[in-house]
């Protein structure tokens, strides 16, 4: 491992122990009992299968969209489409958890590859437009979540409303479409190794196969590769269509392995998340199961410090953005990292 990228995870850990530190600062400013507060926000995730089923079940949508923004920034591109993709891919997916009567081991498999294809289609439209008239892909997408939105609304309200509920909700899935649940006295579906296994393919994906260097070169100098014959405007096509289909099935996995409906009615926020798991796992696609579990683990510390003390929920959006922050700096711990570069040479 180079030196430079060894700092850079010291500096990630870093970030993260700071977004606690200050987590700690919240709690003694706010709580009226703080040491007992940050003993349930450190500790009590890790008291019950419970609450460490709920780490679990919170990590599986993080680990899709961390993937499919690793895979963005891996190319250099800023695309927050993600957020859109869960959502559309959700309500669609649903016409095929709802109505069609495929076989058991069929049923959850043709939804998820029919939320996949929604991905990869709508990604499309921002690949297609940076890739052939230079559009800048996070304006695109972020325009593109706004009509997601109410695309899937309108299929909510108009094909897929049950009418018998007082909520806004589908109909019910039916039972063979659901992820089975794979811990007894959880909620840990079948989407936990299907996130796991889609996190070791990407990983092959990047690393192991021409596509993936392309990709990788394309990132790191656009002008560099199309001059050593690559083709950058296919690997952007490329990029958005393989993203697209990691969050179109993490959406639809999300809704078929937790939910029994659908029951969305504004985007789930997992595209915003994924740029900052992705940020934390370097964009490696392995990194990101360890990533999406320690923001899973800092969602559950802070639900249940919500719920058994005096601390506003609100305190989890405070430390997401200051690890972002921190990790996007490129001078935090700047005069560290030459330090630590000069070392490594000088031996």
């Amino acid at each position: 491992m180079s030196r430079e990228r060894s700092f850079n995870m010291i500096r990630t850990v870093v970030s993260m122990l700071v977004a606690i530190l200050v987590a700690f600062v919240i709690i003694l400013l706010v709580s009226d009992q703080p040491v007992e507060s940050i003993k349930i926000f450190l500790v009590m995730p890790f008291s019950s299968g419970s609450y460490l089923g709920n780490i679990v079940e919170t990590a599986v949508p993080l680990i899709f969209s961390g993937l499919a923004m690793a895979v963005m920034f891996k190319a250099n591109l800023f695309n927050l489409g993600g957020e859109g993709i869960f959502f559309i891919a959700g309500a669609v997916g649903s016409f095929v958890a709802i109505w069609p009567k495929f076989p058991s081991v069929l049923a959850p498999l043709a939804a998820i590859v029919v939320g996949a294809l929604v991905g990869m289609v709508v990604m499309m439209v921002p690949g297609g437009l940076k890739a052939k008239y230079g559009a800048n892909e996070m304006v695109t997408s972020l325009m593109m979540n706004n009509i997601l939105l109410g695309v899937g609304l309108y299929l909510l309200n108009n094909a897929l409303r049950d009418p018998t509920v007082a909520s806004l909700v589908s109909y019910k899935y039916r039972k063979k479409a659901l992820l089975a649940t794979i811990v007894p006295g959880t909620r840990i579906h079948a989407g936990f190794l299907i996130a796991i296994a889609c996190a070791v393919l990407v990983y092959l994906f990047m690393y192991k196969s021409k596509w993936g260097y392309e990709i990788r070169m394309t990132g790191n100098n656009a002008k560099f590769a199309s001059y050593s014959g690559i083709n950058v405007a296919k690997v952007i096509l490329v990029v958005h269509m393989v993203a697209g289909a990691i969050a179109g099935a993490g959406g639809i996995i999300e809704c078929i392995g937790l939910h029994k409906r659908f029951e969305w009615t504004a985007l789930p926020g997992y595209g915003f998340d994924g740029a900052m798991i992705a940020m934390l796992a370097g964009n490696n696609p392995l990194g990101v199961i360890g990533a999406a579990f320690f923001v899973s683990y800092l969602r559950v510390g802070a639900d249940l410090v919500n719920r058994s003390s005096d601390i506003p929920t609100e305190m989890i959006a405070i430390l997401q953005s200051i690890i972002i922050l921190l990790i996007s700096a490129e001078r935090f711990l700047h005069k560290y990292k030459q330090r630590w570069i000069e070392k490594g040479e000088k031996k």
